[in-house]
């Protein structure tokens, strides 16, 4: 499984971004994919995740703000960012999960500021 991450940048608080994160290779054993982030000082979180069966997860501060989705026919999936907060300023990170394995993206910085 190869992962492509795209998207991110710089906007004001209130703004909206969309990262978007296409797969290839064996991507039909791919059971979930997700979006972390990593702020300065932090652990890395799960941001929010989309199963095969399309269930999302989403983490408690960005619900309500942020909506992940797929498009299976272009093999991606997408985080579509709105009401940005600077507290959402991190390094977002693609993670795809195959077989028991986990794939990973370089991280994408986001970053939420006036």
């Amino acid at each position: 499984v190869q992962l492509q991450a795209s998207g991110g940048g710089l906007v004001q608080p209130g703004g909206s971004l969309r990262l978007s994160c296409a797969a290839s290779g064996s991507i039909f054993s791919i059971a979930v994919m997700g979006w972390f982030r990593q702020a300065p000082g932090k652990q890395r979180e799960l941001v929010a995740a989309i199963t095969s069966g399309a269930d999302t997860n989403y983490a408690d501060s960005v619900k309500g703000r942020f909506t992940i989705s797929r498009d299976n026919a272009k093999n991606t999936v997408y985080l579509q960012m709105n009401s940005l907060k600077p507290e959402d300023t991190a390094v977002y990170y693609c993670n795809a999960e195959s077989a028991g394995l986990h794939y990973w993206t370089q991280g994408t910085q986001v970053t939420v500021s006036s």
